[in-house]
């Protein structure tokens, strides 16, 4: 008894800490880690946030190594890197294969390197009603959305745990967070993600590997063409988020090991309403705030792609 009530006492103690440590640091900016020569490997780099995360990390020093299923894309993006004398490696995948993702990673291991930065960005959506929506497409979602993350991760994993040093990076989604109508397949896919990231966290806490750290990056809709056609009821409130200004916080939340980057802070708000609201009352705020009707005009890209 004497035992529990001292760990108890500990624990406390600890939650007191990093309470404390939580606040302080919305008023003390975090010091960001030096990534010159880690190599950097970050799915759908051909265009959208994929992109500008390879051209961030270049420009900071790191060799990158940019994943595509569209080839010309993912090379522009080489090449723009390329001609500013940094350092970047274009490799053709189809993320929704796991065969294509271990012949690749192989490769990189044979002709690049360890990667220390996996960022799993790669992503589709259907943005059709529930019974829309083909079978084969909900298979691909999850391959694309959620399994590919397992495949990377146990590619590049190891050697992470191996040096304890590393990073594995999830962008989720503000989807991933709460169901949205018209979404379902794509939600479906991003809770998973939520639940892969939150998952081995713990696991890499358990084993000891402290410095392997893990980021959840979960965004509400970005203007990327990837959602084209969707709409925010309130935008002066919750607006369609800036790629470049997107960028810039997932960056800052990389760069300073956060585990967890919700875009925007308002969204925060959604977690606690969630979880201490009635479900009828969370529907309803969901409801108000446009939550149901946000996909009616969804029209995305002409030609779907991994972005």
């Amino acid at each position: 008894m004497a035992n529990l009530l001292l760990e108890f006492v500990v624990f406390l103690a600890f939650l007191t800490f990093q309470s404390f440590k939580t606040i302080v640091m919305w008023f003390v900016p975090a010091k960001k880690k030096d990534v010159r020569d880690e190599i950097v490997f970050i799915t759908g780099a051909g265009s959208g946030l994929g992109r500008l995360m390879a051209l961030r990390f270049a420009s900071l020093g790191s060799i990158v190594v940019c994943v595509d299923i569209n080839k010309q894309a993912n090379e522009a993006t080489v090449d723009e890197i390329k001609s500013k004398d940094q350092k970047a490696f274009s490799f053709t995948c189809d993320c929704s294969s796991k065969d294509d993702i271990y012949r690749i990673a192989n490769d990189i291991k044979t002709n690049v390197g360890d990667v220390t930065i996996l960022i799993n960005n790669a992503g589709i959506v259907s943005g059709k009603k529930f019974f829309e929506i083909p079978d084969e497409k909900i298979k691909k979602t999850f391959a694309v959305n959620t399994m590919a993350h397992f495949w990377t991760a146990k590619a590049f994993l190891p050697s992470m745990i191996a040096k304890n040093h590393g990073h594995v990076v999830s962008i989720a989604s503000s989807a991933g967070l709460a169901g949205i109508a018209g979404l379902s397949d794509y939600c479906s896919s991003k809770f998973a993600a939520v639940g892969f990231n939150e998952s081995l966290q713990m696991e890499l806490v358990v084993t000891g590997k402290t410095s392997v750290h893990t980021s959840l990056v979960c965004p509400y809709i970005i203007n990327t063409g990837m959602f084209e056609g969707a709409k925010s009821r309130f935008p002066w409130l919750l607006p369609i988020l800036d790629p470049e200004t997107t960028v810039d916080k997932i960056m800052d939340g990389i760069l300073t090991n956060q585990s967890v980057i919700i875009i925007p802070w308002l969204l925060k708000l959604l977690l606690v309403f969630k979880s201490m609201l009635p479900q009828e009352s969370f529907i309803t705020i969901s409801e108000f705030f446009g939550a149901s009707s946000c996909m009616d005009e969804f029209k995305g890209r002409e030609i779907k792609k991994e972005n």
